[in-house]
């Protein structure tokens, strides 16, 4: 995790102070990328131990659509406490629905995106194609005397990103993400890892993934966020029988909070440690094996089917999260 501490280094080095929502200062930083090969390595930070548990109980509840925090702790994951219970801005929209309430986060925009039409009442050859695709009738109305119908479908994007890797492995559409602008004033947080992409190489059976962060605290976000993105691409591979390969991270506003240079100063003086590997459970079918597709366990998958590897940590250090 050497490109880590460089990123933590280059940041301190050539960042600016900034004010920003939370009332913390950062040193920001625009743009920056890491990429790494997945076949060398997982990319756990080793300067500090990761909250391994904790990242991958994340990716299983975006994975299941959880807009709660009490969801999120059941699968070992604490970070969305304080968003859901102590954030005052959201405890104060009206969209919220009680306590550990988040409203309709990352998961829910990867799995159930709020998909809509309009169409002319009499555009019949249009609405017969919308139904076809899942979409459903909802209502009728009349817009400056012209009748129309709305149309609804919760779309899967995640399952759609798999299904075409399994069908057209060369489309360079293959990609979901979570930034949705209609329900920015509805959300606890919006969306930071906003968009990622899957490139699958059929010749060479890899696959490869693209996230991009449009904001992301360095000290605590990046570590979590690169587990779960690197998580995510072993498992998509594992149920369409791609070997995960690279996994490049792009950042828009990189920063560190004033908070956590202490923790990162004292990151700065560790020597990293060699990278583990993954490991999925048995009980999770690799199609490469088994030759059935079984997209289904992208609900079925639970933390504890992931592992690391020979993983060598320094001692624990601990920071605060900005809200």
């Amino acid at each position: 995790m050497k490109q880590y501490l460089d990123l933590v280094r280059q940041i301190l080095d050539t960042g600016t102070w900034q004010e920003n929502r939370t009332g913390i200062r950062t040193i920001s930083m625009p743009g920056a990328m890491m990429r790494f090969d997945l076949q060398q390595g997982f990319p756990a930070v080793t300067t500090k131990k990761l909250a391994f548990r904790s990242a991958v109980g994340e990716l299983v509840g975006f994975l299941r659509a959880s807009r709660s925090a009490a969801e999120f702790r059941a699968l070992g994951c604490k970070v969305w406490d304080a968003n859901a219970n102590d954030n005052p801005q959201w405890l104060a929209n009206p969209y919220r629905e009680g306590p550990d309430d988040l409203g309709d986060v990352y998961g829910v925009q990867w799995r159930k995106w709020p998909a809509y039409k309009v169409l002319d009442a009499n555009a019949t050859a249009r609405i017969a194609d919308a139904t076809s695709r899942g979409f459903s009738i909802v209502t009728s109305f009349d817009e400056g005397g012209s009748q129309k119908v709305l149309l609804y479908k919760a779309v899967d994007q995640l399952r759609q990103c798999l299904d075409t890797i399994m069908r057209n492995p060369a489309d360079r559409r293959i990609l979901f993400h979570a930034w949705n602008p209609a329900v920015l004033d509805e959300i606890a947080l919006p969306a930071c890892h906003l968009l990622y992409q899957f490139l699958p190489n059929a010749t060479k059976r890899e696959i490869s993934l693209c996230l991009y962060i449009r904001s992301n605290d360095v000290g605590l976000g990046t570590p979590f966020n690169l587990t779960e993105g690197a998580a995510l691409l072993h498992l998509v591979g594992r149920l369409t029988g791609y070997t995960p390969r690279w996994f490049t991270y792009f950042i828009g506003d990189a920063h560190i909070y004033e908070n956590q240079l202490d923790m990162l100063q004292q990151q700065l003086t560790r020597e990293p440690f060699e990278s583990p590997s993954f490991a999925i459970a048995g009980r999770v079918p690799a199609y490469a094996a088994t030759g059935v597709y079984e997209p289904e366990w992208l609900e079925k998958i639970e933390p504890s089917d992931f592992s690391l590897v020979g993983y060598r940590h320094h001692e624990p250090l601990t920071a605060p999260m900005a809200v």
